[in-house]
């Protein structure tokens, strides 16, 4: 078998399927639902201990496991982006790649992953459990999310990308943190007041790859 497993979900991590399709590599999708705790089973902690996904197992490399959504896109790209269509060959491109992938990782993802479970789960049928909003734990997520906004809406002031020379190069940086900007109305955000970052998105959303990837996880083609 020489494909790519890739255990995912649709959650804005598992989302970032879309480097699969941009980069035409040879993957199949596992849905993993994470509602049934499917992800804490025996099996999937083979590959993530953490119990998390997304995953992937490269079965043309040994069955190679990567877990973390940033260590799978720097797989992939050493392995798979020899052509450096979504990364960068020079050493300060890379790094602001990395920088802002890093960025997305311990910042944008884990305050709007909070800010969207205390302003749309409680709604949704499966979390019933869940009475009542937390107004202190929305103003905590929200304001935050909004705060990290701010930093990618001044970033995008002068550029198209996130990451390298003059305006930028499209890389996975910005795949990495697009996934998340297009769940904003989840967290309770109007990118209307974020003009520079909605365009970004805008742009971002328009590229067939990305209309692709995120209809993967919910078994759509």
């Amino acid at each position: 078998m020489s494909a790519i497993e890739l255990l995912t979900s649709a959650t804005p991590n598992g989302q970032k399927i879309s480097i699969f399709e941009a980069l035409a590599i040879p993957y199949y999708p596992t849905p993993i639902e994470v509602s049934k705790d499917e992800q804490k089973q025996p099996d999937f902690l083979k590959t993530n201990p953490n119990g998390r996904i997304p995953a992937i197992i490269d079965h043309s490399r040994n069955d190679f496991a990567v877990f973390e959504s940033g260590a799978i896109f720097l797989y992939l790209a050493e392995h798979y982006d020899r052509d450096f269509t979504f990364h960068f060959k020079d050493a300060d491109g890379k790094s602001e790649m990395i920088q802002w992938l890093f960025f997305q990782n311990a910042g944008v993802g884990p305050m709007q992953g909070q800010a969207n479970h205390f302003v749309s789960i409680p709604s949704l049928r499966y979390f019933a459990t869940l009475r009542k909003k937390s107004q202190y734990g929305i103003d905590r997520y929200q304001n935050e999310t909004k705060r990290l906004y701010s930093v990618l809406e001044t970033r995008l002031q002068d550029r198209d990308f996130l990451a390298g020379r003059s305006r930028g190069k499209y890389s996975i940086a910005d795949i990495s943190t697009f996934t998340w900007v297009r769940w904003a109305p989840w967290a309770g955000i109007d990118l209307d007041a974020l003009p520079k970052l909605k365009g970004w998105a805008d742009r971002i959303e328009a590229r067939e790859a990305v209309k692709k990837g995120p209809l993967v996880p919910n078994g759509e083609d």
